[in-house]
């Protein structure tokens, strides 16, 4: 019903704004994500989500539509509420979540607070197709701390591969045998490109 809020910012908090529209105070519940991205003018825009309950009204802002996005795909889920959903987005930034779901990354998104690894694993199970086809995202690899992988991929992007083909190929390669060389993964990756 209400999709986006523009006027006079009244009031900020980290959780929450106060928004006045053609003589109307807007109370608008924030993640610090969105916090963080509100400046201190007057004028501001937030986009947002309106959640109709029996015994309430709630109106959510997001400073990007990405986020909004993010915010009710998580709603979707079983067991996710929106105090949940805007928890995981103040501990974690939309991309952040958006990225541990394509990739499966239990660990990251269990390390926001009130999140289990059932509810985690959930989270994962029932977003990411979803993840996947409206971010129009191919799988994405792991990141991973392997500074060998790294330099291999930048040597394979100066030899004119392109970085999304080589990444496939040489996270096949380390995953066979992560104690590799940079020589060594670049000369399997080769034979493979």
């Amino acid at each position: 019903m209400i999709t986006h809020l523009k006027g006079k910012l009244v009031e900020k908090n980290p959780t929450y704004i106060v928004i006045e529209c053609a003589g109307v105070g807007y109370f608008v519940n924030i993640s610090l994500h969105t916090f963080s991205k509100i400046g201190d003018s007057e004028s501001i825009q937030l986009y947002t989500h309106l959640q109709v309950k029996e015994d309430s009204h709630t109106l959510f802002g997001f400073s990007e539509k990405s986020e909004r996005e993010i915010f009710r795909l998580l709603l979707s889920v079983s067991g996710i509420g929106s105090s949940t959903a805007r928890t995981m987005l103040s501990s974690l930034s939309p991309g952040q979540i958006r990225d541990a779901i394509a990739t499966g990354d239990v660990p990251t998104i269990q390390g926001i607070k009130g999140i289990g690894a059932k509810t985690a694993q959930r989270v994962i199970l029932d977003l990411k197709d979803k993840v996947l086809k409206v971010y129009d995202i191919d799988e994405l690899s792991a990141p991973s701390n392997n500074t060998n992988k790294d330099e291999a991929l930048s040597a394979l992007e100066v030899l004119g591969f392109v970085r999304k083909q080589a990444e496939k190929v040489v996270d096949k390669v380390v995953g066979q045998d992560p104690g590799l060389s940079v020589e060594d993964i670049i000369k399997f990756a080769l034979k493979n490109l």
